[in-house]
């Protein structure tokens, strides 16, 4: 899911550490991200809220499913659902952070849209999903 606040220009994107990006040559395994995370036999809708409401802290309102994906269909049954909300301050209900039980240490990051695209020109966001909703985000602000 992809949270922005159109009025401040903004995103908020999760930064964590991702040991297969580690081990594949990034740096320090710690990747910015758009909040994500696995259906656990809920319905895409409830998933991408309860994720949001657990990294980043925010409850959001209505949601706009943006498309899905397979993200690697030759190798893995992998199939991705992609939504964008607004969002505000206001909306912050908690700090995000992750669910320490379950071992997540998530790191809350609101970025101006513009650095956030140029963060993925120059690198400093690698992961595809994200790139796919920044550079979507970007063609409906058009």
């Amino acid at each position: 899911m992809l949270l922005h606040d159109e009025a401040r220009s903004t995103v908020l994107l999760t930064r964590q550490f991702r040991y297969p990006a580690y081990v594949n040559d990034h740096p320090d395994g710690m990747l910015i991200e758009a909040a994500a995370g696995l259906l656990d036999d809920d319905d895409p809708v409830t998933a991408i809220r309860r994720e949001v409401a657990e990294e980043l802290g925010v409850e959001v309102g209505p949601v706009t499913h943006v498309f899905t994906a397979y993200m690697s269909p030759g190798s893995v049954t992998e199939k991705v659902h992609f939504y964008s909300a607004a969002y505000s301050p206001g909306d912050r209900t908690s700090s995000g952070g992750g669910v320490v039980a379950e071992g997540e240490d998530v790191e809350v990051l609101a970025l101006p849209f513009a650095e956030a695209l140029a963060m993925v020109g120059d690198g400093r966001i690698v992961d595809g999903k994200t790139i796919m909703l920044l550079q979507w985000w970007a063609l409906e602000r058009r």
